[in-house]
């Protein structure tokens, strides 16, 4: 019988864009991989809450309490105690490609097949989107956002300083062995680079930024997508994170 609970470590691959629910507030889903190379879904982190050194990052090995959670039943998922989380080092430069080799695959139908719902995907021929959103839905962000960042609770009296709801979406259409896909970029330091490139330039440069860097450069360089299921859509496969990275085997040649 599997564990139900236990402290583990991580290497961080993945900070998704907060979400805002009614049950956890402002949260972010973080996925990582073990040392031995097995994926971790980590869920719910209210990371602007959390403690300036406990505030990971990519690359960053993390150490955790968890235990099974009783609602998310995909078997990489583990509820994270997130006052335990602790920064205990960070996975050099020169290891990296190893390890993101032993998780990289060309198409998802046949990881979904083994019942995994996380994969590091090498997309081909990846197409960046840019879409502007509906007035409406940023509308209903900036509420959800507002509300989120008065709310305090009895272990932190910190006022959350609210989100500033992103005005377009980043999406990329590329193709799969298993045929053409095109999905939402849910990568938090996506939205991030937008933002900052905003305050820098104006958002019509930073646009141009984007699409400069995200839909020229990465896939000119090498990206790999890192993917994920919806919970409560387990066919639908959901692009969490991008993660620059050279071919492998030039990498290793440095």
């Amino acid at each position: 019988m599997p564990e139900a609970s236990g402290v583990a470590e991580a290497v961080v691959l993945v900070k998704a864009s907060p979400q805002v629910s009614q049950k956890h507030g402002e949260t972010v889903c973080c996925a990582g991989v073990t040392l031995e190379g097995k994926w971790v879904r980590l869920y719910p982190v209210t990371f602007r809450k959390l403690e300036d050194a406990q505030q990971f990052k990519r690359w960053d090995l993390i150490r955790y309490k968890w235990r099974r959670s009783k609602d998310d039943h995909r078997p990489e998922s583990y509820r994270v105690e997130q006052e335990s989380i602790e920064v205990v080092g960070n996975l050099a430069k020169r290891d990296r490609p190893n390890l993101l080799s032993r998780l990289e695959v060309t198409g998802l139908n046949a990881i979904a097949a083994e019942g995994k719902s996380l994969a590091l995907l090498r997309p081909q021929q990846p197409k960046f989107l840019i879409a502007p959103k509906a007035a409406d839905e940023i509308a209903q962000e900036r509420l959800d956002y507002a509300s989120i960042g008065k709310q305090r609770d009895m272990f932190n009296t910190r006022v959350l300083v609210p989100l500033e709801p992103c005005p377009v979406s980043f999406k990329y259409r590329y193709r799969t062995d298993d045929g053409e896909r095109e999905g939402t970029c849910q990568d938090w330091e996506t939205d991030a680079t937008f933002f900052n490139w905003r305050h820098q330039y104006g958002e019509a440069k930073a646009l141009r930024e984007m699409e400069r860097v995200f839909g020229e450069e990465y896939p000119a360089k090498g990206m790999t997508f890192a993917m994920g299921t919806h919970s409560r859509y387990p066919d639908v496969w959901l692009i969490n994170g991008l993660i620059r990275v050279d071919e492998v085997t030039q990498m290793m040649l440095l």
